[in-house]
């Protein structure tokens, strides 16, 4: 649906052998891709907008239709709700700029109006996406200002008022956060909202590597101790503040010392939740050119052993914390351990309800299993005492179950 529209599947082939004639859509630059899905929402009546680059006419890069009619795949009680399409940034290993375009923001208004919808329809949580959250609105002229205003702080206050009128109770996660501009101002729209708001206290943010000369090759415009930097003030500012992060191993010129340094930094930092890809080239790329130099190629052996050291680092730091987690609760005093709000995902199967915490994204992350004498559904949220640890996830009982009120919840 990237490339032709949902409206437009059965005219893929067409597509990709390019025999598919440039359809001129009303108000539209005469890009296939773009108007053949303009065209057909709009035939349909759907709501579509038209953006620029950086306000400028005529220079438009591509339309978003409305997200409202999509067909959700997702349960009902979470939904994804996407943000923009397209990427800015130029990182040496990605193909994004070149099939999605440039950054293309939602203007503010239509995300608060699709969110308003799901809410209504009965989602809890609400999974901000794009290629690139943290430059939200910097290419309609609504990006970040000086003091904190515009951009993805006003859009994350806009939304959290929003679940607030329409429901009054619901999460609101941040995904695909680039740490190049998550400055302060996000930072203390954060403190805001997930104290005041319905922000969860979590953040998604692929780093990619921690290397000064894999950052430099990789041309993420970030250095390691700027990385290190936010973690801490992240962590030091937002109480709770859960961060979930995923590496590239084995990138061209990728070095022993480079694999010894993100080491060190994963060890030092402490991930909440942690991804590792083995690099693997894309035509077109800089990093596919720079993959066929042999003296910068990174043997496929040499990049599982390192993936799985990283990995092995991270199931240590991930067992060690959802023990500590559990070590809290003694069953001799039900009134001990740490409570967490868990949404239910899946009801219950041998007596377990399968759900997560506010630190725990779906399909993603760890899960929360919950032993309860209640039928538990999907879409209940349910204040919950971690009783034990089964490797990276949680086992749970209700609070009222265990002796102890149910404390209040957003």
């Amino acid at each position: 649906d990237a490339m032709v529209g949902v409206f437009d599947r059965d005219h893929i082939v067409e597509a990709v052998q390019g025999s598919a004639p440039v359809r001129e859509a009303p108000d539209g630059p005469p890009y296939w891709i773009a108007a053949n899905a303009l065209a057909a929402a709009k035939a349909r009546g759907m709501a579509t907008t038209g953006l620029t680059v950086n306000g400028q006419d005529a220079k438009g890069v591509g339309y978003f239709e409305s997200d409202a009619s999509r067909m959700r795949l997702t349960p009902r009680h979470y939904a994804y709700l996407r943000m923009s399409e397209g990427c800015n940034q130029n990182c040496a290993f990605c193909t994004i700029p070149s099939i999605r375009g440039k950054m293309r923001s939602k203007p503010l208004d239509a995300i608060v109006r699709e969110a308003r919808e799901l809410v209504l329809d009965g989602a809890f949580e609400l999974l901000l996406i794009g290629q690139d959250t943290t430059s939200y609105g910097d290419d309609i002229g609504i990006g970040m200002r000086d003091d904190g205003t515009g951009g993805l702080p006003d859009l994350l206050r806009s939304l959290s008022d929003t679940v607030q009128e329409a429901s009054g109770k619901g999460w609101i996660r941040l995904m695909y956060a680039y740490p190049t501009k998550f400055d302060d101002r996000i930072i203390d729209a954060f403190v805001e909202l997930t104290q005041s708001g319905h922000l969860t206290p979590y953040l998604d943010i692929p780093l990619q590597h921690a290397s000064d000369d894999m950052l430099r090759a990789m041309r993420r415009n970030v250095t390691s101790d700027v990385q290190e930097d936010l973690i801490e003030r992240l962590r030091e500012r937002v109480p709770g503040m859960a961060i979930r992060t995923t590496f590239i191993t084995g990138f061209p010129g990728e070095t022993e010392e480079d694999h010894e340094d993100l080491l060190a930094f994963i060890e030092r930092m402490q991930f909440d939740a942690m991804g590792v890809f083995e690099y693997s080239p894309e035509d077109g790329t800089v990093a596919g050119r720079l993959d066929r130099d042999p003296d910068l190629h990174v043997d496929a052996e040499t990049k599982r052993r390192r993936h799985d050291e990283l990995m092995a680092l991270q199931q240590e730091i991930a067992f060690e914390q959802a023990e500590f987690l559990a070590s809290h609760f003694d069953g001799r005093d039900p009134a001990t351990g740490m409570q967490f709000d868990v949404l239910i995902d899946r009801p219950a199967e041998d007596g377990l309800a399968q759900g997560r915490a506010y630190f725990q994204a779906p399909d993603i992350d760890s899960v929360t299993s919950v032993q309860s004498r209640q039928r538990l559904v999907p879409g209940e949220l349910v204040r919950c005492v971690i009783t034990e640890a089964d490797g990276y996830d949680l086992v749970a009982r209700p609070v009222d179950e265990v002796g102890r009120l149910s404390l209040p919840i957003r």
